[in-house]
């Protein structure tokens, strides 16, 4: 059964998204009308109705990309030693094993990989990482999805006699580590077509170029250089889905190819493996399964412990293997979850008490609690900007003395990572370590800091958002007619994904009158309800709502997405309910 967004009090300002006639004339007018209509808002033209691997943006305009897979190439001919230097979340445990498989099948000498302890070592290619990896004596480190702001790990890598190549895809600053071998989409000179592209695609591309230049010399076939790296498309789509980067064409093709691998059955055994223990058919694989059943399991062991095991599990060569390690995520999993509703119980307490806790001005939201565990402050943070309409960062204690570690999510319209960079650039003379992107970024800084980094930070949100207006707007669909409200119409708008960050499943708003309604699995509603205009009663799920003071025929306005339930053999139509208020 699907167990997605909490459903919340319906917010003031609704607003239809606009629909470019232009486009919607423009798309096969044997489509179905809603679907038609979903597509123009969302800016969809023909070309991009079948994304397919053919369609991708050339390999050889990804920024940096020609002399990294050169430097690779190298490696592979003199035989030197390349140790990846990987990440703690998702997409940097698929770029990790994407890169590993590739150098592996194209005969480089014993690859390996090396990922920071979050709690001790901290994010990226740090001087203490670059210590660790001189004792397996490479010539030279890999970094993948991180790298692009470690200054003075670069250094150190280099003054132990190792090069060092960067893939990344968070923002540069305005000056770059000291090696001349960088792949990211977004430098500051770059004009490549997609700078949404994560850590695992960036990964993707370099592997394919440096496949590519393999095989014209000779040294792998071109077959097996194609088959290995489309091969990884399984850890690509999970990646790009989990690190919540903005799906556009370019992604949602990489998504797209992904996913078809899964459901033919060419996936790892280590993805197919998650699959079964999240309860979710890999040969019905979607987007959603990817964000809110896979990645989550992966993320645990990153967050938790060492994400040592999400990788080995995603290299995993047999199914018996793979079983057990997903095995070993899923409980640390389960031992996530409970951590996390402590301390989003916690979060909203603390929410309720702001003039003591936390900050809030201007809408930044900024909450710290010294029992908080630093590998959870991230969803922590999701759940305030839930709660709240706003962006948050939630802060923990690290390992270093005085030191805070914060985890920030944001909201469309407004760039987390450049609202962090901005507002520490107010506060003089203050020392920290940042990155991320659009949607999510991280930071430390000192405890003394804190206050004087939430002010600052609410005068750069206020600066911002005037432009963009109020907030809280919830944008919808439009309504749907009782007899679409059906299996096959929520499959069609299923397959029409995939949909995510940046392109978002349709949401739906229309009166429905309430039939019946019973908590199930302690905290989440089940309604039965009927489309005011009639029709078939219909479930609809509110998760993590408690019940309705309502009698039986009461109207409730519903913001919903239509989707697929799947629960044991049965497959039905059903309501996912994100906003409901009273009519």
């Amino acid at each position: 059964m699907s167990t997605r967004n909490t459903a919340s009090a319906a917010p003031s300002d609704f607003r239809s998204r606009s629909v470019p006639t232009g486009l919607v004339n423009a798309l096969p007018q044997d489509m179905h009308p809603v679907l038609r209509r979903v597509l123009a808002a969302r800016q969809v033209s023909p070309a991009e109705l079948h994304p397919a691997l053919g369609l991708l943006l050339p390999v050889g305009e990804l920024p940096g990309v020609g002399p990294a897979a050169e430097r690779l190439v190298a490696a592979r001919t003199r035989g030197e030693g390349v140790l990846i230097i990987g990440d703690f979340d998702a997409d940097g445990a698929t770029a990790t094993a994407l890169t590993l498989t590739c150098l592996r099948a194209f005969g480089f000498r014993d690859p390996g990989f090396l990922v920071p302890d979050r709690f001790t070592l901290g994010y990226g290619l740090s001087p203490g990482i670059a210590d660790l990896a001189k004792a397996r004596e490479p010539a030279l480190l890999l970094t993948v999805d991180n790298g692009i702001t470690s200054f003075e790990g670069v250094r150190r890598a280099r003054d132990l006699g190792m090069e060092v190549i960067i893939t990344d895809h968070h923002l540069a600053g305005s000056e770059l580590p000291a090696t001349g071998l960088i792949v990211n989409p977004n430098l500051t000179d770059s004009c490549f077509g997609s700078p949404a592209l994560c850590g695992v695609g960036v990964a993707f591309y370099l592997m394919a170029e440096t496949g590519r230049r393999l095989a014209e010399l000779g040294l792998v076939s071109a077959a097996l250089a194609r088959e290995t790296v489309t091969g990884c498309l399984d850890l690509v789509a999970l990646g790009t889905v989990a690190d919540l980067v903005a799906l556009d064409f370019n992604n949602r093709i990489l998504v797209t190819e992904g996913l078809r691998r899964i459901r033919a059955g060419r996936t790892r055994p280590g993805i197919d493996a998650l699959f079964r223990v999240a309860g979710k058919s890999p040969g019905s694989a979607r987007s959603s399964d990817l964000g809110f059943a896979i990645a989550p399991r992966l993320n645990a062991a990153g967050r938790l412990t060492d994400m040592t095991l999400g990788i080995e599990c995603l290299l995993a060569a047999d199914e018996g293997t793979a079983r057990g390690h997903a095995a070993q995520l899923d409980a640390l999993n389960r031992e996530r979850r409970t951590l996390q509703d402590r301390m989003q119980g916690e979060a909203q307490v603390l929410l309720a008490d702001l003039s003591e806790a936390a900050f809030v001005s201007g809408g930044a939201c900024c909450i710290f609690d010294e029992r908080w565990h630093p590998g959870i402050v991230g969803l922590v943070a999701s759940r305030i900007r839930e709660i709240t309409g706003e962006p948050a960062i939630a802060f923990a204690r690290c390992t270093e003395p005085g030191m805070l570690r914060g985890s920030a999510r944001s909201v469309e319209g407004i760039n987390v990572r450049d609202l962090i960079a901005n507002a520490l650039a107010n506060v003089p003379a203050l020392a920290v370590r940042y990155g991320g992107h659009a949607m999510a970024a991280g930071l430390t800084l000192p405890e003394s800091a804190l206050a004087a980094f939430k002010r600052a930070l609410a005068d750069e949100l206020k600066r911002v958002r005037d432009p963009l207006g109020a907030p809280g707007i919830v944008w919808t669909d439009g309504g749907l007619l009782p007899d679409q409200l059906h299996l096959e119409f929520a499959e069609l708008l299923a397959a029409a994904g995939p949909w995510g960050q940046a392109f978002p499943e349709p949401l739906f708003d229309n009166i429905f009158r309430l039939a019946e309604q019973r908590v199930v699995g302690e905290t989440h509603l089940k309604l039965q309800v009927q489309h005011l205009d009639g029709g078939p009663l219909i479930e609809a799920m509110a998760f993590r709502r408690p019940p309705l003071a309502a009698s039986q025929n009461s109207p409730l306005r519903l913001v919903y997405r239509l989707d697929v339930n799947h629960y044991r053999e049965r497959r039905t139509a059903q309501l996912v309910v994100e906003h409901l208020d009273w009519v």
